[in-house]
């Protein structure tokens, strides 16, 4: 089986937890995708279901399938929220950030009564790291935000960090609400809680690629079906 055939297989159980009249966050990215697309085929058998896109490539596909998109209020429960993630320790931290839409992510994810992420089971790994961890900045005197998170990693055992301004075609990728986005190479991430504190103390920072205990439930797709992992 591929990787996209372990993906539908993931997204395809994550809708087992869905049920008519909810309110559902829409992650961004490739395996989150399938998921949306099983939900316009809910929605054409007559299911109404509610959706809060965490990008607007998601809202795009949200809307051409008919699911109908809102925006939430104070009022609003968000029954459930599905999204993919780049990697997910045993610990259920993630990093995720890598469809440059983390900050609207972790917005709904947060919002959510459950928060159940969908893979493949390439994602599953020891120890985060080995994908770059994406910062959301804001673009305001950026360069003095770098300057602030470089200094704060090899203050705290990370070392003269790679840090790369995402671009694509020559330009700085800009997320849908005009951010920009770090990569940042560390390696070995052994303690991704206290790394989330950190970088979210530094002023410039919006949010980083950690997601530590938000999760769940995560579930993995391979050839051997699905398999489902709770906290």
């Amino acid at each position: 089986m591929d990787k996209e055939a372990s993906k539908r297989l993931a997204a395809e159980e994550a809708a087992k937890h869905v049920t008519n009249d909810m309110t559902l966050g829409l992650g961004t990215g490739s395996t989150a995708r399938y998921f949306v697309d099983i939900m316009g085929e809910r929605v054409k058998q007559g299911w109404a279901l509610r959706g809060i896109p965490t990008s607007e490539e998601t809202r795009r596909q949200a809307e051409s399938l008919g699911i109908e998109i809102i925006e939430p209020d104070e009022t609003t429960i968000v029954d459930l929220a599905i999204d993919g993630t780049d990697e997910a320790d045993p610990q259920f931290n993630l990093i995720k950030g890598g469809g440059a839409a983390l900050l609207r992510e972790k917005i709904v994810a947060k919002a959510a009564h459950k928060f159940i992420v969908i893979a493949d089971n390439s994602k599953r790994v020891v120890a985060l790291g080995a994908f770059p961890l994406p910062i959301e900045i804001s673009p305001y005197s950026w360069a003095l935000t770098v300057k602030a998170i470089r200094e704060a990693l090899s203050a705290n055992g990370f070392p003269s960090p790679r840090l790369t301004l995402r671009a694509k075609d020559g330009a700085p990728v800009k997320t849908d609400g005009g951010n920009l986005i770090i990569d940042a190479e560390l390696g070995r991430i052994d303690d991704p809680v206290s790394l989330e504190r950190l970088l979210a103390a530094i002023p410039g920072v919006l949010e980083s690629g950690l997601f530590c205990g938000m999760a769940d439930m995560i579930i993995y797709g391979d050839t051997d079906g699905v398999s489902v992992v709770k906290p």
